[in-house]
């Protein structure tokens, strides 16, 4: 699967774009197919670097990579996917989603 497509690229805003925006939108989501590490990017240089909220085993919003995401590699060759069925939505959904899932399993 390729990580990130063309597709994306063009619908993903310039880095800083965001940067006023109190509640902004995420365009794409990485995941660990094999456990933890979700990755919400909502901005994107147009080359490697991304932004956006970063779950691992806190949640924070940050910078990443894409050829850092790449280079992972999990158990039984598998890697870093992105969620092909995710739809764009703001982060505070995000945020939400992710509180409601770990009242749940906690």
């Amino acid at each position: 699967m390729k990580l990130l497509t063309q597709a994306n690229r063009k619908q993903l805003p310039k880095l800083y774009s965001q940067e006023e925006v109190e509640d902004p939108m995420v365009y794409v989501k990485f995941f660990n197919p094999c456990g933890q590490g979700t990755w919400f990017v909502t901005e994107f240089d147009g080359k490697d670097i991304f932004f956006g909220y970063c779950v691992i085993q806190e949640a924070e919003l940050g910078y990443f990579s894409l050829s850092e995401l790449k280079s992972i590699r999990l158990k039984w060759g598998l890697g870093i996917e992105r969620d092909m069925h995710f739809k764009p939505k703001k982060l505070s959904e995000v945020k939400k989603q992710i509180a409601e899932y770990r009242y749940t399993v906690d």
